[in-house]
This record gives structure tokens, sequence and C-alpha cells, in this order.
């Protein structure tokens, strides 16, 4: 027996997304293949074309997949860019996609939620920082939550929906149907630092690169006893050069400064991002990406 999904939660006709790098592109293929209208906003022009190329490219290899019925013309024609806040003002959602930095992103939320109408939701994909003190930041915070996407987004079957102190009920329940409704599962958590899956995946993943410090076993064997002893479908070292080093380490850094020590990064990985080795981004982390 399936639940049914409320009627509110129905995925708004025109869904914005600020920021189009790898996961806001993500984030608005999988609105777009929904059936919404995207309209992604960047910084500047040339970063805006470079956003429409990816979800272009996305939605192009899920039609070529056939897990999308539509071809690739009719959902081309729901994608727009801009380099304009005011592109949201007609969005009954926004989801804010820039980088995981606390003061950015409450500089960023606050600028759009004056674009938008007094009716329209706004979220973060932040996967670790506080969603209670970003809505503490904005003018109607029981219309925001978070909405942390998973990487790559359009193969990943997770979302994790943030629920801040102030975040109404009925953004709750709406938010889960259209997690749904975007053919992924919900898990909620209430808002505490690095939420249930960055908490518990950082923790793997710093131990993993302490036992790499320490020459108990090479990265390749580590991930492989994972994913052969635990079932994990893929290693905490590789999972952490798909996500980014660099973001791994403020994610950890942040937690360190709200959890306690045990969150602190090793030198390890702290050598890494100095060195640019940023894992796939960057062709080297933990393995070598140059193929």
């Amino acid at each position: 027996m399936t639940t049914a999904i409320p009627s509110a939660a129905r995925i708004p006709d025109i869904v914005g997304v600020l920021g189009g790098g790898r996961m806001g592109a993500g984030i608005a293929h999988a609105f777009c293949t929904a059936g919404a209208s995207v309209v992604v906003v960047e910084r500047d022009d040339d970063a805006a074309e470079a956003a429409r190329q990816r979800v272009l490219d996305a939605l192009g290899k899920s039609v070529q997949r056939g897990t999308t019925s539509e071809d690739l013309q009719t959902l081309s024609a729901r994608v727009s860019v801009s380099v304009d806040y005011a592109a949201f003002e007609t969005c009954g959602l926004v989801v804010e996609a820039v980088p995981e930095d606390a003061e950015l992103k409450a500089a960023a939320l606050t600028a759009v939620e004056e674009r938008l109408t007094s009716n329209a939701w706004l979220a973060t994909n932040t996967s670790s920082l506080s969603v209670s003190s970003l809505a503490g930041k904005l003018q109607r915070p029981e219309r925001f939550c978070g909405l942390h996407f998973f990487n790559p987004v359009p193969a990943s079957t997770l979302i994790e929906v943030v629920l801040a102190q102030q975040t109404s009920d009925e953004l709750a329940d709406a938010a889960r149907g259209w997690v749904e409704l975007l053919g992924k599962t919900p898990v909620v958590v209430k808002d505490a630092p690095g939420f249930a899956s960055s908490r518990l995946g950082v923790a793997i993943a710093l131990e993993a690169m302490r036992m790499v410090e320490e020459g108990v076993a090479s990265a390749e064997d580590i991930d492989t006893a994972m994913v052969l002893g635990y079932k994990h479908p893929v290693g905490p070292l590789r999972t952490t050069d798909l996500v980014g080093l660099d973001v791994r380490l403020g994610i950890a850094e942040y937690l360190e400064s709200t959890l306690g020590e045990r969150f602190a990064p090793p030198q390890l990985l702290r050598d890494k991002v100095a060195r640019g080795e940023l894992g796939r981004k960057s062709g080297k982390g933990f393995f070598d990406w140059t193929e």
C-alpha cells in the first residue's frame, strides 16, 4: 500500500536554483525531468552558460538512457539561465546551491527572498550548516527548510529534508511530497550539525583517512573492505573524491567546531587540499581521476 502524496506537495510549475555547479545543475535536472520549468541563476554570463550546458548534458543522458519519456527538445525548452535574481520572481520554489560557507549562503538566501512572492518556498542544499541559523536571517523563516541532495543528483535516490526550528508543518509535508515526486526517498531530520548523512559519512571518511595516514592499509584496500564487507556501494575515500576533499574539509571543520575534536580533520586531508588534490574535479584526490 502506498501513501498518498498531499495535494499541497505538487511540485511548483517554476523552480529556481541558485548556483549552477555540479550540484545545482543536478537539482535543476531533477525538477525539470519531474515536469517543472527551471531557472538557474549564476554570478556571470560565462558561469550561466556553463550551468546551462551542464543541465542540458544531464538531460541528454536521461533521454539516452530512457529514464524520461520526454524528448530533449521538450525538456530543454523548460530550462533557462540568468545572472539576475529577478528571474526568481515567478518561482514557486527556489533551492540555493552555492558553496558551503555560512556567510555566503545567508547573504544569498536573503537576496533571493527579497525577490520571491510571499507564498513562495525557499530551501538550502547545505550538507551540514545550521538550517535554523540560516532561517533566522530571513523574513519568512517558516517557508524555509533544507533539501540536502546527494551527488550525483540524477543517480542518487536520497534527499534529506532538514526541518529548521521555524519550518512550518505545511512546508514539512510539502517537502516530503516533492522528494517523492522527484522519484527519490525522503529522510526527515531535525536541524543538527551534519544532520544524519553528513555526520555519519564524514565520521567514517575521516577514520579511513587516518588509517591511510597511519599506513594501516591503502586507500584502495580500505574502500574495498567497506564495499565487500559492509556492502557500501562506494568506499568512503572514493566518495570523498566525488564530493570534493575541500568540501569534506569544510564540513569536518564545522563539525569539529560544533561537536568536538572527534571530527578534527586529519593532517593528510589538509595537506591534500593545500596541494590542490580535491578529488575527481581536480583529477587527483585519494585516487587518480585523470583517465
